[in-house]
C-alpha cells in the first residue's frame, strides 16, 4: 500500500512541476491538487504564458491579474469586482484585471458576465485576432459578453 501511495504522490508531484505550480500536489494534499488545476485553467487561456507571482488553492496571481475559480453567479451585477478592476468569467474561471496592459488570450468561448469597475470613463478593449477592436466597455458597465472570438484584452 505504501508503494502505491508513493507512486500516486510521485505522479501528482510530477504533474504539478510540469504545470509550473509552486505548491506540492499530492494525493494527501487536495489544496495542492486544486492549485495545480487552477494554474492549468489559467495557462489554458493566457496565450503569453505569463509567469505567476504566486499559486495557491484559491488563486493564481500575476502582476496585474488574479485568476480564481468562478463564483456561482447568474448575473453580471452579482460578479464582485473591486474598484479599479475589470472582471469577467470565462469558461468557469474568473479573471480580475487591474494593470493597464494588453493581455493575449486563447481558448475563450461561450458567454459570461463581466464587470468594468474601473475609474469612471475608462474604456476596456476586447480585440480580434488581428488586434482590431471587437468591442469596448466604458466604466462603469456590467453585462454579459460573448467571448468567442476574443484574442486579447486591454483593461484600460
Amino acid at each position: 500500500m505504501n508503494i502505491l501511495k508513493s507512486a500516486v504522490t510521485l505522479v501528482a508531484g510530477a504533474a504539478a512541476l510540469i504545470a509550473g505550480t509552486t505548491v506540492a500536489a499530492t494525493a494527501a494534499d487536495p489544496a495542492g491538487l486544486r492549485a495545480a488545476s487552477l494554474r492549468q485553467a489559467a495557462d489554458k487561456v493566457l496565450a503569453d504564458r505569463h509567469q505567476p507571482l504566486s499559486v495557491s488553492a484559491d488563486a493564481v496571481r500575476y502582476e496585474g491579474l488574479t485568476v480564481t475559480d468562478a463564483p456561482r453567479t447568474k448575473a453580471a451585477q452579482d460578479l464582485a469586482c473591486a474598484y479599479g478592476h475589470l472582471c469577467m468569467i470565462v469558461n468557469g474561471t474568473k479573471f480580475d484585471f487591474y494593470k493597464c496592459q494588453t493581455w493575449n488570450v486563447t481558448n475563450w468561448s461561450g458567454n459570461g458576465p463581466f464587470t468594468n469597475n474601473q475609474t469612471s470613463g475608462t474604456v476596456a478593449k476586447f480585440n480580434n485576432k488581428d488586434g482590431s477592436v471587437r468591442w469596448t466597455s466604458r466604466a462603469y458597465q456590467a453585462g454579459t459578453a460573448t467571448w468567442d472570438p476574443i484574442w486579447s484584452v486591454r483593461p484600460c
